[in-house]
């Protein structure tokens, strides 16, 4: 019924599955049916009335009966994922025929268009749980931010999750840079540039590249410096609905568009070097990214002064407190390490293995 959420359909191995199933004889409701199938990238079946039993209307992940179907569908199995759609705004009867034929929700176009495109889409993708979605900003210049969301990815592919890395930061010189994969096959932010409304998942992780087993969106060798805020959010949400895990290295200035990333994270990672004037610093970011994200925790970066330890910063920061971010010994050499962050079984990875535990069996998604 309105309002009410249509149960969504249990995730696929290796990803789409089946259209939706339309129900109906009205000509120019299924012309607009089709149209809204064909924005959303699925194929539908096409029924005038219910398939014979073990057909489309219990395999399809969703079922669109028209108002002119809805007595010709009286009597069929009770299932989820039925959407009574029709036009007639001011048809009180329509709500009595959704019950009668155990509709989880009425539709009425043109107005429910966009709802509507975007459940045909999520079924067509199979979309199941979203993926867990964590950002890492810098507390100051040079925190080691960009670092840790690298070895957060890198950590997450190595367990085998699907992992997009996603770099938010235009002047932070590339994330595909410290990873070793500058010159690698794929599209960069710029081509998102103009995306709005719907990104098809499955079609953004295969444009990306791959490296170290994850994906990654970051930035090209060109002038531009932002994305639409209307691009990171249809980017963002595309990576979401793939599930898994999304990192999101973040900058420290927080614009439109970086706003748009902050209300896709599920938490985030303020990441501090032990010093006064860096807790100072840092005390700025967290009032600015609080005002977006809920869940903003401290990653602390040692060595401590006398006097000063995680827990104090914690309280001086008003956060929670994520742990100890420690200090990888090769990545400290002048060629950086021939690994990226996160590789093998040193310190950093041993910490962002203990994070990803944590954060997922929080997130109930281990």
């Amino acid at each position: 019924m309105a309002g009410a959420d249509i149960q969504e359909p249990p995730p696929t191995v290796g990803g789409r599955q089946g259209g939706p199933l339309i129900v109906t004889e009205d000509a120019d409701l299924l012309d607009d049916l089709l149209r809204l199938c064909a924005a959303a990238g699925a194929t539908p079946e096409v029924r005038h009335s219910v398939p014979e039993r073990g057909g489309g209307w219990e395999t399809a992940p969703l079922v669109l009966v028209g108002d002119d179907a809805a007595r010709r569908v009286r009597g069929a199995t009770r299932r989820r994922g039925v959407v009574l759609v029709g036009r007639d705004q001011d048809d009180p009867g329509v709500w009595q025929r959704a019950v009668v034929i155990g509709a989880d929700h009425v539709l009425m176009l043109p107005d429910g268009e966009q709802w509507l495109v975007d459940r045909i889409a999520d079924v067509a993708e199979g979309v199941g749980r979203p993926a867990l979605t964590v950002g890492v900003i810098g507390g100051r210049g040079g925190a080691g931010a960009s670092t840790l969301a690298c070895a957060l990815a890198v950590t997450s592919a190595r367990e085998g999750l699907r992992t997009l890395l996603v770099d938010a930061d235009p002047l932070g010189g590339g994330l595909d840079v410290l990873l070793g994969g500058e010159g690698a096959d794929g599209l960069r932010w710029p081509a998102f540039a103009g995306s709005r409304g719907r990104v098809g998942s499955g079609a953004l992780e295969e444009s990306l590249p791959r490296l170290h087993s994850l994906r990654v969106l970051s930035w090209d060798r060109g002038d531009r410096v932002a994305v639409p805020p209307q691009a990171v959010r249809a980017v963002l949400a595309a990576a979401r609905r793939r599930g898994g895990t999304v990192v999101v290295d973040l900058p420290r200035r927080i614009d439109d568009g970086v706003a748009e990333a902050l209300a896709q994270l599920d938490l985030g990672l303020l990441v501090v070097p032990a010093e006064l004037r860096a807790v100072a610093a840092a005390g700025r970011v967290a009032s600015a990214v609080g005002m977006v994200l809920r869940d903003l925790r401290l990653a602390v970066r040692g060595p401590y002064p006398p006097g000063l330890d995680d827990r104090e910063m914690a309280r001086l920061l008003g956060l929670p407190l994520a742990g100890e971010v420690p200090v990888e010994p090769a990545l400290l050499r002048p060629d950086g390490g021939k690994e990226p962050p996160g590789s093998g079984r040193g310190p950093l990875a041993r910490f962002c293995t203990g994070f990803w535990e944590r954060a997922l069996i929080e997130a109930g998604a281990a």
